[in-house]
């Protein structure tokens, strides 16, 4: 039976180029970056490589790059730092409904701390409103905090717009780049950003490290504590061979970005063609012009989502309902939900992203396999068109 991986927004495997670059640090480079001998010396000589290298990326100076164990670190560190930092002007944060619950959560966590937050509503597309991000500014607003491109559905915020707003009215602003990173161009610098969220596994490198960029300027507290590393900003021996990996990776996704982005489109909307032309009833959601080029997300109206993921595991095919990092739950998604998307509709919706790896081979087989698992899902769904769903759920 073939695989077909459609879920790279959850991750992604580590390129060959990647592996053999992290290999010799489990062995003879072993060195601890922090050790003032030959080996340790280093070290920390190859550490600092990997983080210009990830600098160049998105047009940063190598100082501002410090390395995380996650995007959900970075997110963590970057909001509960920028409310400690300046919780003498004031306790208001704005972020959009549709962050990641790394993001969401944290801000949730603050809260409960007595902290203010204005979560803006987005329109049907998913993009915030520039105008109401304006008005929700008051004189305690502290942190702007926008991701760059949503997980779910694509979309794609006006960063630089919204980095200048923030920037008229002296606030800090943060963004969660975890997705957009290695999928569209960023230079920070040109964008007006003051703090960005990363992580290696969304761009072919390994799980377990992830960067916060923190504009030379911008000073927020440490969120580790018990050593010097990373400049005295985040204690904790440096995850060598995951940071070499994420070094050589943001290298690759730099070299190659240009042929990514033509090749996930190209394939992602081959993906598109196909199965609207095969299926009727399917919706996409998301805005289509601004959006990562290897995401859609699509609801097959009168066939249920986890059944139809379950099917489609069955066939080989991977991809989700939405998050990884929520996956888990039966509740529906915040995402969708913020879009205006009902109930019925949420819950019949599946995340694909395609990815390098991804073939048209891939894309004619998932079609094939799709089309017949939801004409079968639709011929018992108590969403079909025949039937009348009722508020108690009996059909």
């Amino acid at each position: 039976m073939r695989q077909v991986y459609l879920d790279y927004s959850a991750t992604t495997p580590v390129k060959k180029e990647v592996l053999e670059e992290m290999l010799p640090y489990f062995t003879e480079k072993f060195g601890n970056p922090s050790s003032l001998y030959g080996i340790g010396l280093s070290a920390k000589s190859d550490l600092n490589k990997a983080r210009e290298k990830i600098a160049k990326l998105i047009g940063a100076e190598e100082r501002e790059i410090y390395f995380t164990s996650s995007g959900t670190e970075a997110d963590n560190w970057a909001v509960i730092g920028a409310a400690r930092a300046k919780k003498a002007k004031g306790n208001h944060i704005i972020t959009s409904a549709i962050e990641h619950h790394a993001l969401i959560h944290t801000c949730q966590y603050l809260e409960k701390e007595g902290y203010d937050v204005t979560y803006l509503k987005v329109d049907s597309k998913g993009c915030i409103s520039l105008e109401e991000l304006k008005n929700s500014i008051t004189d305690k607003t502290i942190l702007i905090s926008i991701m760059f491109a949503n997980n779910e559905i694509g979309t794609i915020q006006p960063i630089k717009e919204i980095a200048e707003i923030a920037k008229s009215h002296g606030i800090w602003f943060h963004t969660d780049a975890v997705q957009a990173l290695g999928n569209i161009p960023i230079n920070v610098k040109e964008l007006g950003i003051d703090m960005m969220s990363m992580s290696a596994h969304k761009i072919y490198g390994p799980k377990g490290v992830g960067a916060l960029y923190i504009k030379k300027g911008v000073v927020i507290p440490s969120f580790m504590n018990g050593g010097a590393q990373e400049n005295k900003r985040r204690a904790g021996t440096e995850n060598m061979t995951g940071i070499i990996g994420f070094g050589k990776a943001a290298e690759l996704a730099g070299a190659n970005l240009e042929k990514h982005i033509k090749q996930v489109s190209e394939l992602r909307n081959y993906f598109v063609k196909e199965i609207t032309s095969k299926l009727e009833d399917v919706d996409i959601n998301g805005d289509m012009e601004h959006r990562l080029p290897g995401n859609i997300n699509l609801t097959f109206n009168y066939a249920e989502g986890e059944a139809l993921l379950l099917y489609m595991d069955s066939r080989g095919i991977s991809a989700s309902t939405g998050s990884a990092c929520s996956s888990a739950s039966f509740t529906p998604s915040h995402v969708l939900s913020s879009l205006g998307i009902p109930l019925e509709k949420i819950y019949s919706s599946i995340r694909f992203t395609v990815g390098d790896f991804t073939t048209k081979e891939d894309i004619d087989y998932a079609v094939e396999e799709i089309v017949k698992i939801v004409e079968k899902l639709r011929g018992f769904s108590a969403f079909s068109k025949e039937r009348t769903w009722c508020n108690n759920g009996n059909v």
